[in-house]
């Protein structure tokens, strides 16, 4: 019998659900996830993280999916606004993660995708996200989905005493038509003419 999957849009935590985030997190971050834990985090370390999450949540600042399995917290993944002004129609994606035992599922492609159309209708434009270097999976996924890679910066991870690529990775979800796009274009705030080389 298959398994029941649907995605859950948390805006609070009780005590289950606090508990269940933690052993998803515990659990891969023990089985090698990279999702930006040298060690399986302690509960009290968990539930910090997830209420600072909740609190961008409760302002419009994040997003936070989490993918039930039966009914428990198996996956999950969130996207979280650029804190400053200027960023405030970018947001990263982060922390996308399956339960070691929920593997196979299709729950990193649900969780990325269900992450980009909220993202869409919350008005950010452009998703950012990092990859670990070997993490070839994953990046394939972002790909598939539409992310492309915009730089890497070499052997900045750290683990250990192994050092991974960070890769960047980024989609442009649409703009309102009235948005005019500068780029890199001389003129503007914050311009500043090129200097002149000295003969």
């Amino acid at each position: 019998m298959k398994p029941k999957i649907e995605l859950f849009w948390p805006v609070s935590a009780d005590e289950a659900l606090r508990a269940e985030v933690h052993r998803v997190l515990r659990a891969v971050v023990e089985a090698g996830g990279a999702i930006g834990y040298l060690e399986p985090p302690e509960r009290d370390e968990a539930d910090t993280w997830l209420a600072g999450v909740l609190d961008a949540v409760q302002r419009d600042d994040a997003a936070l999916a989490l993918a039930l399995v039966d009914g428990q917290v198996e996956g999950m993944g969130l996207w979280m606004r650029g804190s400053a002004p200027i960023f405030t129609h970018s947001a990263e994606i982060g922390k996308i993660m399956a339960h070691p035992s929920a593997r196979g599922l299709g729950l990193g492609r649900l969780i990325v995708s269900a992450l980009i159309d909220h993202a869409r209708q919350a008005g950010i434009e452009t998703l950012t996200l990092g990859a670990r270097g070997n993490n070839l999976g994953a990046i394939e996924l972002y790909e598939r989905l539409g992310f492309r890679e915009w730089g890497r910066l070499p052997n900045v991870i750290e683990v250990g005493d192994l050092r991974f690529d960070d890769v960047r990775m980024y989609l442009e979800l649409g703009r309102d038509a009235k948005i005019v796009l500068h780029g890199a274009q001389a003129g503007g705030p914050g311009s500043s003419p090129r200097q002149r080389s000295r003969t």
